[in-house]
C-alpha cells in the first residue's frame, strides 16, 4: 500500500524539477521573469540552475550587528565605513626613507648596467666575437639585442626616477 503513495510523490517531484523556468542572466543579476529579461536584454543561462550564496556582513562592528536599528522609510540602511587607521608619522617617514634607499640602489644598478651596455654597443659597432666571425648572421642579431636592451634599461631608469619623484621630499 505504501508503494502506491510513494510513486505519485516521486512523479510529482520529478515533474517539478523538469518544469523549472529558464533562468536569465542580466549582468550580475539573475531572473526567471521572461518579460523582465526581454526588457533588459538578458541572456539565458545554459546548464542547470543557479545557486545563490548570500554574503556575510563584516564583523568589524560587533555591537551594531547584534542589535540592528530599523531604518526609517526612504533612508538608506548602510552605515558609514570606519576611517582607515592613520600611520604614525615617524613610521611613515621611516618607510619613505627605506623606499627611497631601495629605489636609489636600484637606480644605481640600472645606470651601471646601462653604462656596460653602451660600452659593449660601441655606438652601433660592437666588437665581433670569434663565434660571430665564423657565423656572420649572429652579429646583426646581437646588435639588435643590444639596442633593445639599452632601450629597456633607459625605460627602467626613467620609471625608477618617476617612482622617486612620487615619494615625499626628504626633510
Amino acid at each position: 500500500m505504501k508503494k502506491f503513495f510513494v510513486l505519485p510523490i516521486l512523479l510529482a517531484a520529478a515533474g517539478a524539477v523538469w518544469s523549472q523556468d529558464v533562468i536569465y542572466r542580466c549582468g550580475n543579476e539573475y531572473t526567471n521573469n521572461v518579460s523582465q529579461a526581454k526588457a533588459k536584454g538578458c541572456k539565458p543561462v545554459d546548464g542547470g540552475g543557479v545557486t545563490v550564496i548570500h554574503g556575510t556582513r563584516p564583523a568589524s562592528n560587533a555591537g551594531a550587528a547584534a542589535a540592528p536599528k530599523p531604518a526609517k522609510a526612504g533612508t538608506a540602511a548602510a552605515s558609514p565605513a570606519p576611517a582607515p587607521a592613520r600611520a604614525d608619522s615617524a613610521a611613515q617617514k621611516a618607510r619613505d626613507s627605506d623606499a627611497r634607499t631601495i629605489l636609489q640602489a636600484e637606480l644605481s644598478k640600472a645606470q651601471a648596467r646601462l653604462t656596460e651596455l653602451k660600452t659593449e654597443y660601441n655606438d652601433g659597432n660592437p666588437v665581433r666575437t670569434a663565434l660571430e666571425l665564423r657565423n656572420p648572421q649572429g652579429y646583426p642579431e646581437r646588435v639588435e639585442k643590444l639596442k633593445a636592451d639599452i632601450a629597456r634599461q633607459e625605460s627602467d631608469i626613467a620609471g625608477i626616477k618617476r617612482e622617486m619623484d612620487r615619494l615625499p621630499a626628504v626633510n
